[in-house]
């Protein structure tokens, strides 16, 4: 079993991935050897790693106290590094189930995920083989945050009697999982995070597990990085809203709306109109992140100044006036339940938008997704780090499109009205 073959891409940029799978799939020991075989850890800095004499690879992204004294990753931790061909922005997401909210944080600005799959944990003489929930269950998040590269790493296949067949009953289970869920995956990767064997440099022995394909830092050199939405009509959140000191020229309003440009470019002369009040003007100027007058287009930051005075604040949202995108009060949506507490019909949140608050309450629960079976199944209520489909209504309208089409007007957080802690990602649907 190889890895597939990626297309000559652009590698100027730097990559963001993350580690993710179950408990104990060895993520962290993983990140640890791909900064120690990279030469990216200073020695002084692997001598404050060593427990019994032996380095504990682990403990290089494990920052947090408890995670050092409790063995386990926490919260996510980012560290960069860098090969001769590639930089690189990567994070370890926790396997523990309550943390899951961290690894959706982490996931929804991911380029590429490496998704950790324990050999010794899953019976591997078995050709029918079931994978452990919290692997499927960050495969399908994966999936709904649209990152667009998924690795699946087979870990610990040193530790197994019979390598070959464990990666062969393994691979056609992930294999399968992933066909019928419909995620894209780029490459599946036999490794040993701890001895270090395809991971940046090729396993020992020739065609270890039977698999004559390239390391898992080959393959992540040569990933793409998300492409922005710069193909769909512009949609601009407002982030800020600068005054000009003074201004004389009654050509152009006299304030400068600063945020990050959602999709498609923003030029002079454009037509624009306003969500969510309806009003329309004419772009007079583009400003770039360093204030130097020029389009801007999708991902990049940048000041808009209007050709008349509008009624524009922060959390609205500058739209392609052609594009004809409706507001809506009420929108059907994916939701990955990050809260302790269930997810019931009736209740109330704040939704952010961009960077609009504004109140949604839960009508009905449409469904809830089976991660084991991935069936659709009837349900009252979400429990905690559920997957489901349920339909919200808005106190006002929002100008909305679905997330698989657009990232920025597809994407809203639920967040708890009394805690203020975050307790649902949503993807319009």
């Amino acid at each position: 079993m190889n890895a597939t073959t990626t297309p000559a891409v652009d590698t100027s940029a730097a990559l963001r991935l993350i580690t993710c799978g179950s408990v104990d799939d060895g993520k962290s020991t993983l990140i640890g050897r791909l900064l120690v075989d990279s030469k990216a850890v200073l020695q002084d800095h692997l001598a404050g790693v060593q427990r019994q004499g032996q380095t504990d690879l682990a403990l290089l992204t494990d920052g947090l106290q408890a995670e050092r004294e409790q063995g386990i990753t926490i919260d996510v931790a980012y560290r960069y590094f860098s090969t001769e061909e590639r930089k690189f922005i990567i994070g370890d997401a926790p396997g523990h189930e309550q943390y899951t909210r961290n690894m959706v944080t982490a996931a929804s600005s991911a380029d590429a995920a490496v998704v950790l799959v324990d050999a010794t944990k899953l019976p591997w003489q078995d050709a029918g083989l079931a994978l452990l929930p919290q692997t499927r269950r960050h495969s399908l998040l994966l999936k709904l945050l649209r990152v667009p590269s998924v690795i699946f790493a087979v870990n610990k296949l040193d530790a197994v009697e019979d390598s070959t067949l464990a990666f062969q009953h393994i691979g056609d289970a992930l294999a399968a999982f992933a066909e019928q869920a419909g995620i894209p995956v780029t490459a599946t990767v036999p490794v040993s995070a701890l001895k270090g064997w395809n991971v940046v440099d090729a396993a020992d022995t020739d065609g270890w597990c039977g698999y004559q394909g390239p390391t898992l830092l080959q393959i992540l050199e040569r990933l793409p990085v998300t492409k922005a939405d710069a193909h769909l009509p512009l949609a601009f959140p407002v982030q800020w809203v600068e005054k000009f000191s003074s201004s004389a020229d009654t050509s152009q309003g006299r304030r400068i709306f600063w945020g990050r440009v959602a999709s498609g470019e923003v030029k002079p002369g454009d037509q624009v109109r306003i969500a969510p009040n309806g009003q329309t003007a004419t772009v007079a100027q583009v400003l770039n992140h360093v204030r130097q007058p020029q389009a801007v287009s999708a991902g990049h930051s940048a000041g808009i100044v209007l050709d008349r005075e509008v009624d524009v604040s922060r959390g609205d949202w500058l739209l392609a006036a052609e594009a004809g995108l409706e507001a809506q009060r009420e929108v059907q949506a994916t939701v990955a339940w990050l809260d302790d507490e269930a997810l019931v019909p009736g209740r109330v949140y704040w939704t952010l938008h961009g960077h609009r608050w504004i109140k949604a309450k839960v009508k009905r629960i449409v469904h809830k997704l089976d991660i084991h079976t991935l069936a659709e199944e009837d349900a009252s209520a979400l429990e905690p780090n559920a997957i489901g489909h349920i339909e919200l209504a808005l106190q006002e309208p929002v100008a909305a499109l679905p997330f698989d089409r657009a990232r920025a007007l597809g994407s809203m957080v639920l967040v708890d009205t009394a805690s203020h802690r975050t307790a649902g990602a949503v993807l319009v649907r």
